[in-house]
């Protein structure tokens, strides 16, 4: 019998070109096309369900949405022929080009119908022969599916011009050889070549990942001509583009008139052709290829682990922090009873792939129920590509593709395929979370993120009076500086170079550092003067999870670069001593003093009492005088040139006060944080106080409730509940006894470069014992304990559960 509802797909419409089309995998969990039932796409929404009898998230979502029609799709790997193994290799590009999806699988489709049958669909076999039905099918599987749209966007980097590419100066046009285009101009390199577009020199660039040679000569010639803008040869296609480097920028930028600017060196960038690999694609390389070791000391090969709680995260192309962050937080007990269940049945949002929750409790089930932790079976055809006998097979690996898409959307940083530091993204998903559940009307209290929260006393001493303040601010970590003490090993072979290391740190050590009192200059509000004033932190509270965040890290030409301190992190950590006491009695606190207003900038009397005879008004003349240094003579001439502008009376706005909307000074915000203030609040009281330190400082200590930005400058804060007692997380009640629970290595010299892994200490036998286990993207092993002993003093965050 034919289905009666026909009709109404003649109303549906196809893909918009903005629309996200979910057939890959479904949108509440990790059952995907490639899987026996493959995935129900909505035709409606285009949502993707899973038909599985154990979740069935298809049918839930017509039980919600109403919507009548599906498509389901099927794909399969194509067989491959296998190359004869005489038979030479076919040839590979340098470029990374996209290797389309029809040339690997197959793909079988079928139109069902879920108002013939509300439970499993209809099958109309015929349903995408013609008419609507196959418009619709062709549409859908024609367009980019979710994952590939939110990939494509997330490596499309936004270069832009700089003042250096819009305003380079060349000299009349001159035919360069094809000799000058042959190797560097100061060495034999022939690859890794860069042109200066204002002169014509060809110099090597630096040595770049993946063994590509360098000497750094198109750098010297930066600084011997400060000529900026360079452009790699190798990289240059017939479209016009290339990689280009400004060295003033020091970064990757557009050249919006790059063919014309080849053409002064008699350059056609029509016949050009693409060879080397641009800096992003090396980029890539270099996070696909550093590898933490997967074998033993011996070199025997870590044991592969399977089963719940041991599903790997595929790695996206520069995603590993995320997947680092995310198995070492699901590990834990909060995240895995906030997450717990399917929370689709309450859902109010239309589309899963948009709800926070949804894709928590997707990514809790993924990782935690076991389902997807099996051993790969989609192995390499090629017979050359086929692991060894004795090589581990691991498992495929989940795409957290659909949850990185939703968590970085509209972020700068998250939203783009570029490596990012494991601390700010966890910082930024635990506000994400927050920030969601303050939408749902649901307490910030009773997140996952709450676990980690704790309060950190701080507590001024004037030196002169001794007047006391306390202040507590609510954290979800702590961050350490972790001294580096230079130690310069001599080698026993007297022609190898001396070896520069550093001296082992205990982290009790570097606790004793953050917690000591500390001098700094301070306006006293009670003595009126400026003192000596002695500032100290201590825990107000302990949290059921610490995260310590080691800062291994030192500016090099503005560019953070990790230093190896090796950090002795026992298991067990106590945190007694640091424990902060309050106002104590016989201490006599300092008075809260309003934010002082700003004064007028002061000029000198005289020079203001000689433009005041010639009759001009008081405060014309001050303006005068402050815009021209304080020079009467040519303060007249700037009287008369201003006499007409429309605010040549209006009052006088300090430095101070001007700078007060500006984006605070990411120096001195440092400088608060390292003082134990949280990022917000140093922002708002750089902002109040005009981006004065020391009366920032004051600021703070007369805030103590005040947390700061929750967004930028200017956001009203929510004082609603000012009456209420504050709760900064966590408890005071001793002792305060952690172990060690997970930690996070980075391989790599800096935190936006190289690679993260994660050691998580599990229960992986029957007889429930715990051992550590090495999550490095898709690949999850059992950790021996010399590997564990040799990458944990040398890890990035560490994670300490209460006990």
């Amino acid at each position: 019998m034919a289905c009666s509802h026909l009709p109404q797909l003649q109303t549906l419409q196809p893909p918009k070109l903005s629309q996200a089309v979910h057939r890959e995998e479904c949108t509440q969990c990790f059952d995907n096309q490639d899987m026996e039932g493959g995935v129900e796409v909505c035709l409606s929404c285009f949502n993707g369900g899973c038909p599985s009898e154990e979740r069935h998230h298809a049918r839930m979502h017509h039980q919600k949405s109403g919507h009548p029609f599906t498509l389901n799709v099927r794909r399969r790997l194509k067989p491959t022929i296998k190359r004869d193994e005489e038979a030479a290799p076919p040839a590979k590009r340098l470029a990374i080009v996209e290797e389309r999806e029809e040339d690997k699988y197959s793909h079988s489709t079928e139109l069902k119908c879920w108002l013939c049958d509300p439970s499993n669909g209809r099958s109309l076999p015929d349903g995408t022969s013609e008419g609507k039905g196959k418009e619709l099918r062709d549409a859908m599987m024609s367009s980019l599916s979710s994952a590939r749209q939110s990939e494509v966007k997330a490596w499309e980097e936004e270069f832009t011009a700089c003042e250096h590419t819009l305003t380079l100066v060349q000299p009349d046009s001159y035919q360069i050889p094809p000799s000058g285009l042959a190797h560097c101009g100061k060495c034999d390199l022939k690859e890794n070549l860069w042109l200066c577009l204002t002169c014509g020199h060809l110099g090597c660039g630096r040595a770049q990942f993946g063994g590509v040679g360098g000497n750094g000569h198109a750098l010297l010639h930066y600084n011997e001509s400060g000529h900026s803008a360079a452009v790699k040869l190798g990289t240059i296609t017939p479209e016009g583009t290339a990689d280009v480097y400004c060295y003033s920028c020091d970064d990757s930028k557009l050249d919006l008139e790059l063919a014309a600017h080849l053409a002064t060196f008699g350059i056609n960038v029509l016949t050009q052709e693409k060879t080397e690999k641009t800096i992003t694609e090396l980029q890539i390389d270099q996070n696909f290829n550093y590898e933490f070791s997967v074998t033993d000391e011996n070199g025997k090969p870590f044991q592969p682990l399977f089963g719940p709680g041991l599903t790997g995260l595929q790695n996206l192309g520069n995603s590993c922090y995320m997947a680092s962050v995310l198995q070492s937080l699901f590990a834990l007990a909060p995240f895995k009873a906030a997450y717990r269940g399917d929370h689709c049945e309450s859902c109010t949002e239309p589309l899963p792939a948009t709800c926070i929750l949804c894709q928590l409790h997707k990514i809790h089930d993924g990782l935690l129920s076991g389902r997807y932790s099996n051993p790969r079976a989609n192995l390499p055809q090629e017979v050359a590509e086929l692991p060894k006998a004795d090589e581990p097979v691991f498992q495929e690996g989940l795409r957290p593709s659909m949850f990185k898409a939703l968590i970085g959307k509209g972020h700068e940083e998250f939203a783009t395929m570029r490596q990012q530091d494991a601390e700010e993204f966890m910082t930024y998903l635990f506000k994400s979370i927050r920030t969601d559940a303050k939408k749902r009307g649901v307490d910030e209290a009773k997140t996952a993120p709450e676990s980690f929260r704790f309060g950190m006393e701080q507590r001024l001493q004037c030196g002169v009076c001794k007047k006391v303040r306390y202040k507590v601010d609510s954290n979800d970590s702590i961050s350490l500086a972790i001294p580096a003490n230079e130690v310069v090993r001599i080698p026993n072979d007297e022609n190898a170079e001396p070896k520069k290391e550093y001296e082992e740190v205990e982290l009790n050590t570097c606790l004793k550092l953050f917690t000591q009192p500390d001098g700094l200059e301070y306006k006293c509000p009670s003595c009126k003067q400026n003192v000596v004033a002695q500032k100290q932190s201590k825990f107000a509270s302990f949290p059921d999870i610490l995260l310590v965040h080691a800062k291994k890290f030192q500016l090099v030409n503005w560019v953070p670069t990790k230093l190896p301190i090796p950090l002795i992190v026992e298991d067990f950590l106590i945190l007694d001593e640091y424990k902060g006491t309050g106002v104590q009695p016989g201490e006599e606190e300092l008075p809260n003093e309003e934010t002082p207003t700003v004064a007028e900038p002061e000029v000198d009397a005289g020079a203001l009492a000689e433009l005041e005879g010639m009759g001009f008004p008081t405060l014309r003349c001050k303006k005068a005088l402050l815009a021209n240094g304080g020079n009467p003579n040519v303060a007249v001439q700037w009287l008369f040139d201003h006499m007409e502008d429309p605010d040549i009376d209006a009052p006088i706005v300090s430095s101070a006060a001007s700078t007060a909307s500006a984006p605070p000074d990411p120096g001195l915000i440092s400088m608060l944080q390292d003082m134990g203030f949280t990022a917000a609040q140093a922002k708002k009281a750089l902002r109040e106080t005009g981006g004065d330190m020391e009366r920032s400082v004051d600021w703070l200590f007369s805030h103590p409730d005040d947390m700061g930005d929750a967004e930028g400058a200017g956001q009203a804060m929510d004082t609603s509940s000012e009456s209420k007692p504050k709760n900064y997380g966590g408890s005071s009640e001793l002792p305060a006894r952690y172990r060690l629970k997970a930690f996070i290595s980075h391989k790599g010299p800096s935190v936006h470069s190289g690679h993260y892994v994660a050691h998580i200490r599990l229960e992986i036998n029957a007889a429930g014992e715990e051992d550590w286990v090495l999550f490095n993207d898709e690949k999850v092993v059992k950790a021996d304990q010399e590997s564990v002993d040799s990458l944990k003093p040398l890890a990035y965050l560490y994670v300490f559960e209460r006990v």
